[in-house]
């Protein structure tokens, strides 16, 4: 495989996940309205329990962490989903009976800060700053393939977990839960007033989004066979908020769009052009800066986002006998 096909399905790989990430977020912020400002933190506790899962023992490999339990990694997987939903539901069950809004975005940073804390200062839980390495590549052992050959295969997997993962979030946002979660999202007491359990609602919210995230996480580590503090600071929720609000909130279409656009395109595809010698952080520096001005022209000029939330309308009896019906 050339340098540019190798290259290409990376950055194939890298949708696919940011795909996923950006469905987890749309589901907790962009149909139930939870401002989870530490939704990268669930990613990195997908991707750390899936490591260890999949890992061998720690006295093999020279690092320090738990576990090492060389399990299969769709297991690892599944295990590191529902990890993530329990954390979501833990904080979650703290936080959303109590706080609303700004003060539950406030919550959630300091939580957030405060994992980033305990994982980068403890090295013996998952390798401190140094991270994990050496994840195995899932599958590989029994495929047996060549680098280049097991790369088509990975993609074609992360495809395959995409796909399935897309058709979920459609249909539980086209659903009575989903249509639930909106109404919580646009006026909570309302919502309340008729019946609607708000906080069992979001609390569901909260879990599915968080194992989003996780499986975006393992699929990540599975990939690259490796992560570390840094890959997971918070201004990578920063991104995928605005792949979110620049693709089109509460629009699974639109978080497509916003994945290709933002993570992909201004975030991977320009990592690999060439560096100031006088100045290697400007690259950096100026994709921050192009896509915070792409967040404020979005909201400026068109706050939906590039593909608008659908507006469901009712289509039952009484909107036909208001209009009147073909059998009348």
């Amino acid at each position: 495989m050339d340098q540019l096909g190798y290259y290409l399905a990376t950055l194939v790989v890298y949708f696919f996940i940011y795909n996923i990430l950006v469905w987890g977020l749309n589901i907790q912020f962009g149909v139930a309205g939870i401002l989870d400002f530490t939704y990268i933190t669930f990613f990195a506790i997908g991707a750390y329990t899936a490591g260890v899962l999949t890992n061998g023992p720690a006295s093999a490999t020279n690092q320090h962490y738990i576990l090492g339990l060389n399990w299969p990694f769709l297991v690892a997987m599944c295990v590191a989903a529902g990890v993530s939903a329990l954390a979501g539901l833990a904080l979650g069950g703290v936080a959303l009976r109590r706080l609303r809004s700004d003060y539950l975005a406030i919550v959630m940073v300091s939580v957030g800060t405060i994992v980033f804390d305990l994982i980068a200062n403890n090295p013996n839980l998952f390798n401190g700053n140094d991270g994990l390495g050496g994840v195995p590549s899932p599958f590989n052992d029994l495929l047996q393939l060549d680098p280049n050959t097991y790369l088509y295969f990975f993609v074609a997997f992360s495809a395959v977990i995409m796909v399935a993962l897309g058709l979920l979030a459609h249909r539980l946002t086209s659903s009575p839960l989903g249509r639930s979660m909106r109404a919580i999202r646009e006026d909570l007491e309302v919502a309340e007033a008729f019946g609607k359990n708000s906080t069992r609602i979001r609390l569901i919210a909260m879990m599915i989004g968080c194992a989003y995230a996780a499986i975006g996480g393992a699929l990540l580590i599975a990939f690259i066979s490796a992560i570390s503090p840094s890959g997971w600071l918070p201004p990578e929720t920063f991104v995928i908020f605005a792949a979110l609000l620049i693709g089109g909130r509460a629009n699974n279409l639109g978080a497509v769009i916003g994945a290709l656009l933002i993570p992909v395109v201004f975030v991977e595809a320009t990592r690999f052009l060439p560096k100031w010698p006088s100045n290697p952080e400007l690259g950096a520096a100026l994709r921050n800066m192009a896509i915070g001005g792409l967040i404020i022209v979005t909201l400026w000029f068109r706050p939906q986002g590039l593909f608008p939330e659908r507006r469901w309308r009712w289509k039952g009896p009484l909107l036909a006998r208001t209009h009147g019906s073909p059998d009348a």
